[in-house]
């Protein structure tokens, strides 16, 4: 028989756990703040598109995949430039911290067309990747600076077209990737208008859909390699996008988190991670990264196979 004491720890352990899923709740473009709506409550005005559930999206053929589960159209659009830092904040259930420590962080944007983004059908929309995000130089992987109340960090291209785009910004979380369908997906769309007089656009290799971007089996998503901070990983997807008519400065920038840290496993600094993605030569090209603290980044995962 279990002691008062057994139980009574085990059951501590799980309360961080009991709304353990999450999502965005914070878009910040260059200084100027949109909040987001708590999932399946009241709906004010924002350019995130509510989502009615904080459960993770389970599968890669899931139709939830593309914004996130049952996700309606917001009312108001962010005017963004090119080159503009864009900052998401995640919180949990109950406006907990964020509580995952493991997988990468991607972000897309896709065209609208001359439809305004804020009646965009994301079913139509064709995805190119802007950002991604893996582990840090010391071998943790970036999505746990999350658990602080930091934020993550993407760029929009420097030489983007102007018009009206969505952002799909995701977590991919591996806790439990060690079996093919483990791994959570947790999707976030915004709506935005880009301005300036850029005139890079993406090429259809670089273009993907939601479902039919990624699969079940996919490295990075069936990953028995997450918890060790030595490994290579490999991004899903397709590569970093390249503007065809811009030049390296036109793709997706490395992140970094709201601390200015590095965020990418190749680079040291959002600069470096710029030039460094951006040569990236497909989506199967491997983030060396390393050596880190196991120990830091294994920190949590007793409680994340627990849930």
């Amino acid at each position: 028989m279990k002691s008062f004491t057994t139980i009574a720890v085990s059951a501590l352990a799980l309360l961080p756990y009991v709304s353990a899923h999450g999502f965005v709740n914070k878009l910040v473009v260059d200084g100027k703040s949109y909040t987001g709506n708590v999932p399946a409550q009241k709906t004010n005005p924002s350019v995130i598109r509510q989502i009615n559930s904080i459960d993770p999206v389970k599968g890669a053929n899931n139709q939830d995949i593309n914004c996130g589960h049952s996700a309606q159209k917001a009312s108001l659009v962010a005017d963004v430039q090119p080159g503009s830092t864009l900052e998401f904040f995640w919180l949990a259930g109950g406006g907990q911290l964020w509580p995952h420590n493991t997988g990468p962080v991607i972000t897309y944007m896709g065209s609208c067309g001359n439809t305004a983004a804020n009646e965009c059908d994301a079913g139509n929309v064709k995805w190119f990747k802007i950002d991604e995000v893996g582990r840090g130089s010391d071998g943790q992987w970036v999505q746990a600076s999350l658990m602080s109340g930091k934020s993550i960090s993407a760029t929009v291209p420097k030489n983007l077209a102007p018009g009206n785009y969505l952002i799909r910004h995701e977590i991919i979380a591996l806790h439990l990737a060690e079996t093919v369908g483990g791994a959570e997906f947790y999707p976030s769309c915004a709506q935005v208008k880009v301005g300036g007089n850029g005139n890079g656009t993406p090429k259809s290799s670089d273009l993907v859909t939601f479902p039919g971007g990624y699969s079940d089996t996919d490295p990075g998503i069936f990953d028995r390699s997450a918890f060790d901070a030595s490994a290579k990983y490999i991004f899903p997807g397709p590569s970093l996008v390249s503007l065809s008519a811009g030049n390296s400065a036109s793709s997706g920038s490395g992140s970094s988190n709201s601390s200015g840290a590095a965020a990418g496993a190749v680079a040291s600094s959002p600069s470096s991670a710029s030039s460094a993605q951006a040569s990236a030569p497909s989506a199967t090209t491997t983030k060396t990264c390393k050596l880190g603290q196991k120990r830091m980044v294994k920190r949590h995962s007793f409680f994340q196979r627990s849930h």
